[in-house]
Protein backbone atom coordinates (compact mmCIF):
# COMPACT_ATOMS: atom_id res chain seq x y z
CA UNK A 1 0.00 0.00 0.00
CA UNK A 2 1.33 3.12 -0.86
CA UNK A 3 0.35 5.89 2.17
CA UNK A 4 -0.81 9.40 1.07
CA UNK A 5 1.10 12.36 1.61
CA UNK A 6 1.06 14.81 4.58
CA UNK A 7 1.09 18.44 4.08
CA UNK A 8 0.69 21.24 6.54
CA UNK A 9 -1.27 24.40 5.53
CA UNK A 10 -0.92 27.42 8.10
CA UNK A 11 -3.77 28.82 9.72
CA UNK A 12 -3.80 31.78 12.29
CA UNK A 13 -0.82 32.80 14.18
CA UNK A 14 0.58 28.85 14.66
CA UNK A 15 -1.79 26.43 13.63
CA UNK A 16 -1.16 23.37 11.51
CA UNK A 17 -3.98 22.14 9.38
CA UNK A 18 -2.89 18.66 8.70
CA UNK A 19 -3.85 17.39 4.71
CA UNK A 20 -3.65 13.63 4.36
CA UNK A 21 -3.92 13.28 0.57
CA UNK A 22 -2.79 11.34 -2.68
CA UNK A 23 -3.22 12.94 -6.60
CA UNK A 24 -6.78 13.60 -6.29
CA UNK A 25 -8.25 13.37 -2.65
CA UNK A 26 -7.70 14.86 0.26
CA UNK A 27 -8.81 14.61 3.84
CA UNK A 28 -8.01 17.30 6.88
CA UNK A 29 -7.14 17.26 10.24
CA UNK A 30 -8.19 20.24 12.56
CA UNK A 31 -9.45 22.73 9.71
CA UNK A 32 -9.99 25.70 12.18
CA UNK A 33 -10.20 28.05 9.56
CA UNK A 34 -11.77 27.49 5.63
CA UNK A 35 -10.11 29.51 3.95
CA UNK A 36 -6.39 28.53 3.66
CA UNK A 37 -7.78 25.23 3.28
CA UNK A 38 -10.29 25.57 0.38
CA UNK A 39 -7.02 27.44 -1.26
CA UNK A 40 -5.32 24.66 -1.34
CA UNK A 41 -7.59 22.02 -2.16
CA UNK A 42 -8.34 24.14 -5.59
CA UNK A 43 -4.84 25.19 -6.27
CA UNK A 44 -4.20 21.32 -6.08
CA UNK A 45 -7.14 20.17 -7.60
CA UNK A 46 -8.25 17.41 -5.12
CA UNK A 47 -11.51 16.56 -3.20
CA UNK A 48 -12.66 16.61 0.32
CA UNK A 49 -13.42 13.56 0.90
CA UNK A 50 -12.60 13.70 5.26
CA UNK A 51 -12.80 16.19 7.92
CA UNK A 52 -11.22 14.74 11.19
CA UNK A 53 -11.58 16.78 14.16
CA UNK A 54 -9.45 16.21 17.84
CA UNK A 55 -11.03 18.27 19.95
CA UNK A 56 -13.54 21.12 20.50
CA UNK A 57 -11.47 24.09 20.04
CA UNK A 58 -12.70 26.76 17.69
CA UNK A 59 -9.00 26.88 16.26
CA UNK A 60 -9.38 23.08 15.34
CA UNK A 61 -13.40 23.59 14.50
CA UNK A 62 -14.02 26.39 13.21
CA UNK A 63 -13.90 25.88 9.40
CA UNK A 64 -15.98 22.25 9.44
CA UNK A 65 -18.90 24.24 8.17
CA UNK A 66 -17.54 26.60 5.62
CA UNK A 67 -16.08 23.32 4.07
CA UNK A 68 -18.94 21.28 4.19
CA UNK A 69 -20.34 24.12 1.59
CA UNK A 70 -17.80 22.55 -0.82
CA UNK A 71 -18.54 18.97 -0.12
CA UNK A 72 -20.39 16.03 1.46
CA UNK A 73 -17.81 14.97 3.09
CA UNK A 74 -18.01 13.09 6.83
CA UNK A 75 -16.91 14.83 9.73
CA UNK A 76 -15.35 12.68 11.89
CA UNK A 77 -14.54 13.99 16.35
CA UNK A 78 -14.75 13.02 19.46
CA UNK A 79 -18.23 11.44 20.50
CA UNK A 80 -18.29 13.83 23.53
CA UNK A 81 -17.25 16.46 22.82
CA UNK A 82 -19.65 19.25 20.64
CA UNK A 83 -17.99 19.35 17.29
CA UNK A 84 -19.63 21.17 14.79
CA UNK A 85 -21.15 18.97 11.50
CA UNK A 86 -19.97 15.81 13.27
CA UNK A 87 -21.48 12.83 10.89
CA UNK A 88 -18.95 10.46 12.89
CA UNK A 89 -18.90 10.10 16.55
CA UNK A 90 -15.44 7.84 17.53
CA UNK A 91 -14.61 6.94 20.95
CA UNK A 92 -11.40 4.60 21.67
CA UNK A 93 -12.29 1.21 22.06
CA UNK A 94 -10.91 -2.42 22.74
CA UNK A 95 -12.43 -3.79 19.89
CA UNK A 96 -10.66 -2.49 17.34
CA UNK A 97 -12.76 -3.24 13.97
CA UNK A 98 -15.96 -1.42 15.49
CA UNK A 99 -16.80 1.77 13.38
CA UNK A 100 -16.64 3.63 16.39
CA UNK A 101 -13.14 3.13 16.89
CA UNK A 102 -11.88 3.96 13.48
CA UNK A 103 -11.64 6.80 11.02
CA UNK A 104 -11.89 4.55 7.28
CA UNK A 105 -10.50 6.87 4.40
CA UNK A 106 -11.09 4.20 1.85
CA UNK A 107 -10.01 6.51 -1.30
CA UNK A 108 -6.21 6.31 0.17
CA UNK A 109 -7.22 3.37 1.89
CA UNK A 110 -5.99 4.47 5.86
CA UNK A 111 -7.76 3.12 8.88
CA UNK A 112 -7.40 5.36 11.46
CA UNK A 113 -8.06 3.96 15.09
CA UNK A 114 -8.89 6.41 17.73
CA UNK A 115 -7.27 6.74 21.07
CA UNK A 116 -8.64 8.56 23.94
CA UNK A 117 -5.98 11.58 25.04
CA UNK A 118 -7.82 13.74 27.89
CA UNK A 119 -6.11 16.60 29.62
CA UNK A 120 -6.28 19.55 27.47
CA UNK A 121 -9.95 18.51 26.96
CA UNK A 122 -12.26 16.48 28.63
CA UNK A 123 -13.08 14.04 25.44
CA UNK A 124 -9.84 14.94 23.12
CA UNK A 125 -8.68 12.23 20.82
CA UNK A 126 -5.72 11.12 18.68
CA UNK A 127 -5.79 9.55 15.23
CA UNK A 128 -3.58 6.65 14.76
CA UNK A 129 -2.64 4.27 12.01
CA UNK A 130 0.20 3.43 9.43
CA UNK A 131 2.36 5.17 11.72
CA UNK A 132 1.03 8.22 11.29
CA UNK A 133 -0.17 10.22 14.63
CA UNK A 134 -2.28 13.32 14.53
CA UNK A 135 -2.46 14.41 17.92
CA UNK A 136 -4.08 17.62 17.90
CA UNK A 137 -2.98 19.85 21.07
CA UNK A 138 -1.83 16.59 23.52
CA UNK A 139 1.23 16.14 22.54
CA UNK A 140 3.78 18.77 20.93
CA UNK A 141 7.53 18.88 20.07
CA UNK A 142 8.85 18.83 23.08
CA UNK A 143 5.82 19.95 25.10
CA UNK A 144 1.92 18.95 26.00
CA UNK A 145 -1.22 20.92 26.24
CA UNK A 146 -2.86 23.10 28.69
CA UNK A 147 -4.74 21.06 31.41
CA UNK A 148 -8.15 23.66 30.56
CA UNK A 149 -10.67 20.69 31.21
CA UNK A 150 -8.90 17.45 32.28
CA UNK A 151 -6.79 16.85 35.24
CA UNK A 152 -2.69 16.27 35.38
CA UNK A 153 -3.10 12.37 36.28
CA UNK A 154 -5.42 12.18 32.88
CA UNK A 155 -2.89 13.89 30.84
CA UNK A 156 0.11 11.93 32.23
CA UNK A 157 -2.02 8.73 31.25
CA UNK A 158 -2.85 10.32 28.18
CA UNK A 159 0.77 10.74 27.11
CA UNK A 160 1.84 7.40 28.49
CA UNK A 161 -0.52 6.05 26.20
CA UNK A 162 0.83 7.96 23.29
CA UNK A 163 4.46 7.42 24.06
CA UNK A 164 3.98 3.31 23.85
CA UNK A 165 3.41 3.39 20.18
CA UNK A 166 6.25 2.56 18.34
CA UNK A 167 9.26 5.04 18.34
CA UNK A 168 9.22 5.40 14.80
CA UNK A 169 5.71 7.25 14.69
CA UNK A 170 5.33 10.30 12.94
CA UNK A 171 3.89 12.74 15.60
CA UNK A 172 1.74 15.53 13.59
CA UNK A 173 0.44 17.65 16.30
CA UNK A 174 -1.77 21.69 16.16
CA UNK A 175 0.75 24.01 16.47
CA UNK A 176 4.23 25.22 15.76
CA UNK A 177 5.39 25.85 19.24
CA UNK A 178 8.57 23.55 18.67
CA UNK A 179 11.49 25.75 19.57
CA UNK A 180 9.93 27.68 22.86
CA UNK A 181 9.29 24.37 24.06
CA UNK A 182 12.79 23.27 23.53
CA UNK A 183 13.53 26.35 25.58
CA UNK A 184 11.94 25.38 28.59
CA UNK A 185 12.63 22.04 28.34
CA UNK A 186 16.29 22.77 28.43
CA UNK A 187 15.71 24.69 31.91
CA UNK A 188 14.29 22.08 32.70
CA UNK A 189 16.76 19.35 31.49
CA UNK A 190 20.20 21.17 30.90
CA UNK A 191 22.27 17.55 30.82
CA UNK A 192 20.33 16.54 28.28
CA UNK A 193 22.15 16.31 25.19
CA UNK A 194 19.79 15.72 22.84
CA UNK A 195 17.86 19.07 23.33
CA UNK A 196 20.97 21.19 22.39
CA UNK A 197 20.98 19.49 19.09
CA UNK A 198 17.63 19.59 18.62
CA UNK A 199 17.31 22.99 19.28
CA UNK A 200 20.19 24.09 16.48
CA UNK A 201 18.32 22.11 13.99
CA UNK A 202 14.88 23.59 14.39
CA UNK A 203 16.60 27.17 15.24
CA UNK A 204 17.71 26.43 11.39
CA UNK A 205 14.08 25.32 10.22
CA UNK A 206 12.50 28.14 11.83
CA UNK A 207 15.11 30.42 9.78
CA UNK A 208 14.05 29.02 6.87
CA UNK A 209 10.57 29.19 7.84
CA UNK A 210 9.85 25.54 7.50
CA UNK A 211 8.03 23.50 10.04
CA UNK A 212 9.48 21.57 12.71
CA UNK A 213 6.99 18.65 12.46
CA UNK A 214 6.12 15.81 12.41
CA UNK A 215 8.43 14.87 15.24
CA UNK A 216 8.62 11.28 16.19
CA UNK A 217 7.93 9.25 18.87
CA UNK A 218 11.52 8.42 19.44
CA UNK A 219 12.62 11.85 19.63
CA UNK A 220 9.97 12.67 21.81
CA UNK A 221 10.97 10.42 24.74
CA UNK A 222 14.86 11.35 24.59
CA UNK A 223 13.81 15.37 24.81
CA UNK A 224 10.41 16.14 25.90
CA UNK A 225 10.54 17.04 29.70
CA UNK A 226 6.76 15.62 30.01
CA UNK A 227 7.23 11.94 28.60
CA UNK A 228 10.38 12.13 31.06
CA UNK A 229 9.00 12.98 34.66
CA UNK A 230 10.91 10.26 35.97
CA UNK A 231 14.10 11.47 34.94
CA UNK A 232 16.50 12.47 38.04
CA UNK A 233 17.25 15.70 36.05
CA UNK A 234 13.81 16.57 35.83
CA UNK A 235 12.84 14.99 39.36
CA UNK A 236 15.31 17.87 40.64
CA UNK A 237 14.00 20.43 38.65
CA UNK A 238 10.60 20.06 39.32
CA UNK A 239 11.46 19.82 43.38
CA UNK A 240 13.20 23.12 43.35
CA UNK A 241 10.61 24.97 41.57
CA UNK A 242 7.59 24.11 43.72
CA UNK A 243 9.90 24.21 46.77
CA UNK A 244 9.68 21.20 48.11
CA UNK A 245 10.50 17.61 47.10
CA UNK A 246 8.59 15.68 44.51
CA UNK A 247 8.63 12.08 43.48
CA UNK A 248 5.62 10.74 41.74
CA UNK A 249 4.99 11.32 37.92
CA UNK A 250 2.13 13.02 38.28
CA UNK A 251 3.03 15.71 40.87
CA UNK A 252 6.44 16.12 38.41
CA UNK A 253 4.23 16.72 35.52
CA UNK A 254 1.84 19.46 37.62
CA UNK A 255 4.81 21.07 38.75
CA UNK A 256 6.38 21.19 35.41
CA UNK A 257 3.15 22.04 33.63
CA UNK A 258 2.46 25.20 36.07
CA UNK A 259 6.21 26.09 35.19
CA UNK A 260 5.64 25.84 31.55
CA UNK A 261 2.48 28.24 31.84
CA UNK A 262 4.34 31.02 33.01
CA UNK A 263 7.79 30.28 31.58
Amino acid sequence: MTLPHIVPVRAFRDNYIWVIRDRFYAAVVDPGDAAPVLDYLRSEKLKLIAILNTHHHNDHVGGNAALLGKSAAPVFGPATESIPALTHPLKESQEKKKDDSNAYLPEFPLRLSVLDIPGHTAGHIAYYGANLLFCGDTLFACGCGRLFEGTAQQMVHSLEKLSSLPDKTQVYCGHEYTLNNIRFARVVEPGNGALAELEKTVENLRKHGIATLPSTIAVEKSTNPFLRCSQPEIIESASRYAGKPLTGPVEVFTAIRDWKNNF
